[in-house]
């Protein structure tokens, strides 16, 4: 009866079993979700104001403590991805007309500014080449010119492949009267970073990096000095949860070591494929995503395109400043495995021989 009413059909494609391919994510992004965390994220749903729910949202708290080495009390998980933490971190400090300094070494610095300026905020640039990071002369050379009330930064420019260091950063900061925020996206569980210790004012990360969940959800936390509510999204919550408990079961220091070994061996062998990698010095090499040039007279595309039809492999181009001029590889959380340096390295090594190299 109503049938006769309808003007568009069922849709043919959804009346047939979704099909979805396995594949090795080494991109920048996300990751291979491990099966514990697939369990939890596929658990039954419950309200976002039940026991059990605010119960595992303690836990996640926690676990962002340990995570970030912090002990403050806002700390918490968003709904969103990593850019929305970014969102809420800047919306959240900065009114119209306050001053930001923004340090520039990729694309996450130049979105962090765009998103200022579209706030009215008073965006003031600090920049430096992709591959390169900035130090403490850099940085207080632009406090003293700027006198901002925020200064934002990268720890780890998964655009370039750089790892910023942050020793002594929070001092400088608090000295010229200016709260630091940290983007943490690409490092967090990879890279030694302590926000207390560090004297960070916010920090924020994402869920589908080192910590292996599906993206949705992220964590940021935000000191005494810069202090920050929603219907949280619950089976991705599950699934953060579950991320949060690896790594605590795994340990920091031991998440620490695992990457830097790993990416050391990535880096030696692309160097011994005669492969220049991006970032130049060893200790400003991001563990989590490394950056190898594209060899002279191939097309990055051909390479990624290549990786996926005969090694259902993901690796990604550049992105932002680097777009034509760098392979990314991410070995992340579960994906940083021995194993898998040696399959990248020998599906790069086929694609180096079989994709097609332009003689000019």
């Amino acid at each position: 009866m109503a049938t006769s009413l309808l003007r568009v059909a069922p849709p043919e494609e959804l009346l047939r079993p979704l099909a979805v391919p396995e594949r090795l994510l080494l991109g920048p992004g996300p990751t291979n979700v491990p099966r514990r965390i697939q369990a939890a994220g596929g658990r039954q749903l419950l309200g976002h104001m039940h026991p059990e729910v605010l119960q595992v949202m303690d836990e996640i708290k926690a676990g962002i403590q340990y995570a970030f080495q912090t002990r403050n009390r806002l700390t918490l998980a968003i709904s969103g991805s990593g850019h929305c933490g970014m969102e809420a971190a800047l919306f959240n400090l900065l009114e119209q007309g306050d001053t930001v300094l923004v340090a520039i070494n990729g694309i996450w610095g130049q979105r962090a500014g765009e998103i200022a300026r579209r706030m009215g905020a008073n965006v003031c640039e600090l920049l430096k080449p992709p591959g390169k990071y900035f130090t403490l002369q850099d940085i207080e050379q632009g406090l003293v010119q700027h006198k901002p009330l925020v200064l934002f930064i990268t720890h780890g420019e998964s655009s370039s492949g750089v790892l910023q260091p942050l020793e002594g950063l929070g001092k400088l900061c608090h000295r010229h009267g200016c709260l630091l925020l940290v983007d943490a996206v690409a490092s967090l569980g990879g890279a030694p970073i302590f926000m207390d210790q560090q004297e960070i004012d916010v920090l924020y990360s994402g869920s589908q990096k080192v910590l292996n969940a599906p993206p949705g959800s992220a964590p940021i936390s935000f000191s005494e000095r810069a202090r920050y509510h929603h219907t949280a999204p619950i089976n991705s919550f599950f699934s953060l949860r579950e991320g949060l408990a690896m790594l605590a079961e795994l340990g920091l220091e031991s998440s620490w070591e695992r990457h830097q070994t790993n990416c050391t061996q990535l880096c030696q062998g692309l160097l011994d494929m005669g492969l220049e990698l991006f970032v130049e010095e060893e200790k400003a090499r991001l563990p989590t995503i490394t950056t190898v040039k594209v060899p002279e007279g191939y097309n990055w595309k051909d390479i990624t395109a290549f990786l996926m039809d005969n090694h259902d492999m993901e690796i990604a181009g550049g992105l932002g400043p680097t777009v034509d001029k760098v392979l990314r590889i991410g070995l992340m959380g579960c994906n940083s495995t021995s194993g898998n340096v040696e399959r990248v390295l020998g599906a790069l090594q086929d694609a180096l021989k079989r994709c097609h190299r332009s003689r000019l």
